[in-house]
């Protein structure tokens, strides 16, 4: 796969017209797809980011004993299992394509939603005790609109913990407005997205984007 940097930012990367993203982001935006579809879209996307997400990680050696002999392999280092933080509640629709990548992972959770000025508030926040040493951390959440939740999320995470993490952002539609503001609160983390929209309209709301992912997961309005 190839990513290309978002303009301007050195923390920030697009997928390249990639055939199959192109193809599932265009039927994930289509207001007719149904909530069955627009979970397995969501769920599909999540594993094209999660694989390079996770590609810094890092690795040890194991010898293995296959059928014709004996190979050294390598297996995720066994210092730290990362850890997943989805943001409710449309984070939760890419959780099980990021534990299907990352089975040992341990699970944080992070409820947000913006108010009526379109502020970040806090209303669940369930830490995940971090081990000592380096921990990678992938936070989920569809949705990268004005950037707002994604940093104040960032940022409870990190309060959260004395050990040194790894972040990494990742997102399905952001708009140039939410990478702007994530990358300059939060400059050491790394922001993955399968496209960058035009912006936002008059509600925050990413233009073209998909409408509020929430309600296209969920079934409500």
């Amino acid at each position: 796969m190839k990513i290309i940097p978002v303009g301007g930012y050195k923390n920030a990367f697009v997928f390249g017209p990639h055939p199959l993203i192109l193809h599932k982001l265009t039927i994930l935006r289509d207001k007719t797809t149904n909530k069955k579809d627009c979970r397995e879209l969501v769920h599909e996307l999540t594993l094209f980011l999660m694989a390079e997400a996770t590609y810094a990680l890092e690795v040890e050696d194991v010898t293995v004993q296959t059928p014709v002999a004996e190979c050294v392999g390598k297996r995720l280092s066994s210092k730290a299992d990362p850890v997943i933080f989805p943001i409710w509640r449309a984070g939760d629709g890419m959780k099980d394509a990021a534990l299907q990548m990352l089975p040992t992972a341990n699970l944080g959770a992070i409820g947000m939603y913006r108010n009526e000025e379109s502020k970040p508030v806090d209303y669940f926040h369930k830490p995940e005790e971090m081990p000592p040493g380096i921990v990678d951390v992938f936070i989920l959440d569809p949705m990268l609109a004005t950037g707002g939740s994604a940093a104040a999320a960032v940022t409870l995470i990190k309060k959260s913990s004395t050990s040194k993490l790894n972040i990494r952002f990742l997102s399905i539609f952001a708009a140039p407005q939410g990478i702007k503001c994530l990358s300059g609160e939060h400059p050491d983390i790394t922001i993955y997205t399968c496209v960058v929209d035009e912006g936002l309209n008059d509600h925050n709301y990413i233009v073209p984007g998909c409408g509020d992912m929430g309600d296209r997961l969920y079934g409500t309005k």
